[in-house]
């Protein structure tokens, strides 16, 4: 995984993403410690949208659409840490919409379900990561 920095850089571009995005979903999956083959951009049309594959164990798999699938954040978090607790809240007001979501106690908050989840699983992961960096006496910033 990333440094702690670049993990909460990357969920602060969760929050304030207001469309899916195959980048995006690319830069989760390699934040989280897959490795991403991306689709050549030479080869992304209007038909035929950025993504790529990703590695897991010795297979490669389709990229999925963490940035626009709901069910796809959760099945990344659960699969990256079964173990946390975890929710996300749909709020209205005033004809707009935003969610709310809290992983292992890191919040977030946005207009896309499954980016608001993703950012604070992302927010968890850098605290965790800083926690540890700590307990080993290592400097959590450069």
């Amino acid at each position: 995984m990333h440094r702690p920095e670049d993990l909460l850089a990357l969920a602060d571009r969760c929050e304030t993403t207001a469309k899916p995005d195959r980048t995006l979903d690319a830069d989760i999956y390699e934040a989280l410690g897959y490795t991403v083959r991306r689709k050549p951009s030479h080869l992304v049309g209007r038909r035929t949208p950025p993504g790529g594959l990703y590695q897991e164990g010795p297979l490669w798999k389709t990229l999925g659409s963490v940035s626009a699938n709901i069910d796809v954040a959760i099945g990344l978090l659960r699969h990256k840490a079964p173990d946390w607790r975890w929710s996300v809240q749909s709020i209205v007001h005033d004809e707009s919409a935003a969610f709310q979501a809290l992983v292992a106690e890191c919040s977030a908050s946005g207009t896309i379900g499954a980016l608001t989840l993703c950012a604070a699983m992302l927010r968890a992961f850098a605290r965790r990561q800083g926690v540890a960096a700590a307990d080993k006496g290592e400097p959590t910033s450069p």
